[in-house]
């Protein structure tokens, strides 16, 4: 706008409370300081429309004026299905009445004393990180800026992630005696050992080492090399074919095994170019999120700040259950919400 009235300011303070939503202001619900669609740009077969069109004035609230420029972005910045609903000039009216009833709304709030409510000026300032931080990252780090000498490095130092065995994951009864683990092992292959649960029962009932029998018989996964656990107990497990089936009584170590499988993790070989996208983009969520702790270092730095920490003992913290329904927490806004995850593609 070409006013110099603090319309930015009152649009910030009703807009941080997403008043736009509740009050039905489709065309303004993301604000207009997003990046629209070009104003300027002609649709085919019409012209390109000239400055003096789009500062031309369609509306002014005590001064505030709402410009054709700030029109079409505020409903060029929305979906393809919003911009649809308001082709003809009757919906383009009901659309700026919606915006002169956001800017009554904002200058009554203002007039009121919000701008400087405790609540108004804690959320002014989180949207301003949050806008601050979009400005000085998304157009600093790019994914690309990742070299492939660092991909390739982190690639080989991140070998065992990439390259894992076959892993299986078996519980077991672990019976001391043949004739006993013999009777046992028929219920645990029948009805009774079907399901985890039974089979959890019957450790419970019958197995006679402590350890495991405390967690259910469960040995945890473990790959065909394991060396932890009696050779022939790792072979009959692996020779199970799917979760759920039973094995058993395996003889091993003067003791006898009955076992279900609970688990099966399969080999994992992936080669560079399989998960180059993968480290591109980690590498890339690493260096952003440091580049974020270095400007705050040196913002405390450029800073005069002064910490009490004798006064930490006079804050008082409402531990009841109520307050667990109270606002939000607050804390450092590391980023604004686009961080990138690792299967994130470019």
């Amino acid at each position: 706008m070409r006013s110099n009235t603090p319309i930015s300011l009152t649009s910030s303070l009703i807009g941080a409370f997403a008043l736009a939503g509740s009050l039905g202001l489709a065309g303004c619900s993301k604000g207009s300081d997003k990046k629209p669609a070009p104003s300027t740009s002609a649709q085919p077969g019409e012209e390109a429309q000239s400055e003096a069109e789009l500062d031309a004035v369609l509306a002014t609230i005590d001064g505030i004026e709402i410009t054709v420029r700030e029109f079409q972005n505020r409903i060029n910045s929305q979906s393809p299905y919003i911009r649809a609903r308001y082709t003809s000039n009757e919906q383009k009216k009901e659309f700026l009445d919606n915006l002169v009833r956001f800017e009554v709304l904002a200058l009554e709030a203002k007039a009121q004393g919000f701008d400087k409510n405790p609540e108004v000026v804690r959320t002014m300032k989180q949207v301003m990180i949050q806008k601050l931080m979009k400005e000085q990252f998304d157009t600093g780090i790019k994914p690309e800026d990742v070299s492939d000498e660092e991909m390739r490095a982190h690639y080989q130092e991140s070998e065992s992630e990439f390259h894992k065995p076959e892993e299986v994951r078996v519980s077991a009864i672990i019976i001391d005696k043949e004739a006993d683990a013999k009777a046992i092992a028929k219920e645990a292959l029948g009805e009774k050992g079907a399901s985890n649960k039974g089979f959890r029962e019957l450790v419970a009932l019958h197995s006679t080492d402590q350890e495991t029998k405390a967690r259910g018989g469960d040995l945890r996964y473990f790959t065909a090399e394991a060396t932890e656990l009696p050779k022939a107990l790792v072979e009959a497990a692996f020779k199970l074919e799917k979760t759920g089936d039973v094995a058993g009584p395996i003889a091993a170590n003067n003791r006898f095994y009955i076992i279900k499988q609970t688990g099966h993790r399969k080999a994992i070989d992936k080669t560079f170019e399989q998960v180059k996208r993968q480290i591109q983009n980690r590498l890339y969520r690493d260096k952003r999120t440091q580049a974020q702790k270095d400007f705050v270092a040196d913002l405390k730095k450029k800073a005069t700040i002064e910490i009490f920490e004798d006064k930490l003992n006079e804050v008082q913290i409402d531990t009841s259950a109520a307050a667990e329904g109270g606002a939000g927490h607050e804390g450092p806004q590391q980023g604004h919400g686009h961080e990138h995850n690792d299967s994130h593609s470019h």
